[in-house]
Order: structure tokens, then sequence, then C-alpha cells
């Protein structure tokens, strides 16, 4: 299986006539954008939609998902299938990605775990998405839906919304094509047999109530793990669906992007042979732990793999399952590296996980979650800051004249469990 990505940069978004892009700027008309995303969606009462640049002294609050618009140019099906597009498996042909730029769905909160990002000042470094060009959609839901309604409302509506931009790519010429090709298991050259056997096993976050990851428009937590190409990631399989902690949760953005699997692709027949990608999800009672981890390390050992890279999702209950995932792979001899944030208290010196085992020897931090931040007052709002108090990480009185005082949590991807930011935490 051979996908092609072509990169188009964008560096600049500014509102036209036309939805179209002109060499490196995307033009964007207003009305259509708000069409594409609405969709005659009932369930929406209205959609404004902002454009905020890095830089800019903008605060985005409250932001359920980031999407990078995306267009399959060749090949099978087409973006974010079982939800927008078919459900023919992609992962192959020719996609093109509109690099630089983001829709994020904003507006009133769906679950107190939402987060935020400033485009500038102390707390921009913290997340990639302050360097992108973000257009938001602040979007209201009609009263007296559901919270699971309106989450698949703003769900929805931004994967529309990147749908229709990304379509202004599709006969651009990328300034750069990465090709990613999975080569079946038993193709490996005498010279190259020494090297090691390597898999990744993506845990993702399916506990329900707003919890939710999506496989080709599947919830996840209905499905036994599964053995996917990684391909199909970066031609949005997985689609984001939960409220996890901002700080660890995988938007949609993240998925697409994914750097395990970049890392490991690009280091495939170098030093270490990529032999695929297991998705497992997070469960909530033990049983269900039980059945899901096992079925996962089968499919690992199946695989025939010297070693494994684990990525977790959210924090709390989903330590259990990563320290039983771990704990049983390092039983059948399989090497485990497991990627995990911290909760370590504001001071750093609490317990960092809700659950370990002896066997989890080789753990990498992505930073600890709950440091405290200071974000002065930005010259501009995009939704809404006065729920921070009812953030995870933030607390009453977050909010004053002087800006925002809050734990990590808040800031979308600050401690992201892919290692999609550059916090870590070491021993001193």
């Amino acid at each position: 299986m051979v996908l092609d990505l072509g990169h188009i940069p964008v560096e600049d978004v500014e509102w036209g006539p036309k939805t179209l892009l002109d060499g490196s700027i995307l033009q964007l008309n207003r009305e259509d954008l708000v069409a594409s995303a609405w969709g005659n969606d009932p369930r929406i009462a209205s959609i404004e939609t902002e454009i905020a640049k890095p830089g800019e002294s903008v605060r985005i609050i409250p932001i359920k998902d980031v999407i990078e618009p995306r267009v399959k140019v060749e090949g099978k099906g087409g973006m974010f299938p079982g939800l927008i597009s078919s459900v023919e498996t992609v992962g192959e042909g020719r996609t093109h990605a509109l690099s630089g730029c983001s829709v994020m769905t904003v507006g009133q909160i769906v679950g107190f775990q939402e987060g935020m990002i400033d485009m500038s000042g102390p707390g921009a470094p913290y997340s990639s998405f302050s360097k992108l060009l973000n257009i938001a959609l602040v979007i209201k839901v009609k009263e007296r839906i559901s919270r699971h309604e309106h989450e698949v409302a703003l769900r929805m509506a931004g994967l529309r919304a990147a749908v229709f931009l990304g379509e202004t790519g599709r006969h651009a010429q990328p300034v750069e094509i990465q090709r990613f090709e999975m080569y079946p298991t038993t193709q490996v050259s005498r010279a190259d047999r020494h090297l090691p056997r390597v898999a990744y096993l993506y845990m993702l976050l399916s506990q329900g109530l707003l919890h939710d990851t999506y496989l080709y428009g599947r919830d996840l937590k209905n499905l036994l793990p599964t053995l996917i190409m990684p391909t199909e990631v970066m031609d949005g399989a997985i689609v984001s669906g939960n409220c996890v902690s901002a700080c660890d949760k995988n938007t949609t953005y993240h998925h697409q992007n994914n750097p395990i699997i970049n890392e490991l692709f690009k280091r495939d027949r170098q030093d270490l042979h990529f032999v695929g990608t297991v998705v497992t999800n997070a469960n909530v009672t033990l049983m269900d732990k039980e059945r899901s981890s096992n079925y996962a390390v089968k499919l690992i050992e199946m695989l025939g793999v010297d070693g494994v890279i684990l990525s977790k999702e959210g924090f709390g209950n989903p330590d259990a399952d990563t320290m039983m995932l771990c704990a049983k792979l390092e039983e059948k001899g399989i090497a485990t590296t497991v990627i995990t944030d911290e909760f370590a208290g504001v001071d750093g010196r609490s317990q960092s996980l809700a659950d370990t085992t002896p066997r989890a020897n080789a753990l990498v931090s992505v930073g600890n979650a709950n440091e405290r931040i200071a974000l002065p007052s930005m010259a501009k709002v995009i939704g809404d800051e006065t729920i921070i108090d009812k953030m995870a990480g933030g607390q009453p009185g977050s909010l004053s004249e002087q800006g925002i005082t809050a734990e990590l949590q808040v800031i979308v991807g600050a401690t992201n469990e892919l290692g999609f930011e550059l916090l870590s935490s070491r021993e001193t």
C-alpha cells in the first residue's frame, strides 16, 4: 500500500469574494464557508467565522476539535470515510494537505474538558496550533438538544468545512510529496533481516460519555482491537469525538499528522522494520479492559515483532489499560515503550499515573499537565473565556482582570501523548 501525501503550504488566509487557493494564499468566502459547515443540520442555531493568525493577541476558547483541510486526489474513497465519504478503505493513492492552516470548532461548551489556545504570549509555545492559520467556526446549537447531539453537530460541521476547504488544493502543485509505503511483512531482504521488527499500538479514548473516537465512522468502544495500515490514519480514517482534557486530547489534526507514524516510516528499513499498526481502545469496566488488552496483545504477537511503541490518550482510567497492555506485552518478551503525560500535582511531587506495573521500564514523559501557568489577557477572544472556571485545569477565580491562571490542562495539545509538542519530564 502506497500513499503519496502532497503538502501545499498556506502562508496566509483572508476573506474574499470566492473560496480558492491563490498561490499560497487561501481566500475564503464567508457565506460559502458557513453553508458548507452548516450542511442543513437542524441542530445548529448559528455559525460565525473568524481567522486567527500566529502572533496576534487572540485567545480561542473553548475549542472542540482541530482539523487539517485535505482532499483525496487519486485512489479509492474520500476524506473521513464513514462520516463524510463512503466507507471504502483509504490510505493509498494521493492526498493533498493544506499545510499551515486548520479548521477549529469553537463555541458553547460541550463537556467540561474542552480547551483553549493563545496565538501569542507565554501560552503560545505550549501548542503547535498557535503557529497555524486557524479558521474558527464559532457554533451555537439549538436549546434542549443533548450533549451528545451537541458534540455530533460540532464534529460534523468541522469535518464538512475541512473537506470544503481541502477541495481548493485538488489541482494545486505540492511543494513536497512524501511517499509512505508499507511492505508485506514477508518482503524483507536478507541484508535487512537483522533489523528489529517494531509495531505501533495506538490506544484511543473510547469510554463513552463524550469520550469517543471513530474509526471509519464507527465508535471504537464497540470494536475489538484491529490491525490497520498506518496510511489509513493519514487519510482521515480516525476522527476525534472526545472531550478528554485538552492537554492530552488527540484532535483529528493530531491523527492526520501522527508523529509516531511519521517517525516509524522515516526509520523503516533504516534501523527497524515498521510492520504495522494496531488500534485499540480505552475501556471502562475491568472485563472490557481484559478482553481488549488480550486481543490487542494477540494481534501484536501474530505480527512477530520484537518491540512495540504504545501511545495512550487521556489519564486516570486509561492508565490502567496502558499498564495492562504493557505488562502483557512484556510477559510475551516484546519490548514495550510507553508514551504518556503526567498528572503529578502542581509541585510535581504526586504520583504521576493512576496505575503502574514493574514491567513498565521504558516510559517517555511528555510533561506534567498539572503545572500552572499565567496567561495575560488578549486583545481579542474568539468564543467565551468566562467558561474557563468550568474547564478541566481551571477553577473558580481562574479568570481575572490580568488574564487567566490555570493548569496546562486547559491548553489544547500541551502534553499530547503522541509526542506532538516539545514538553518532557526527567529526573533531577
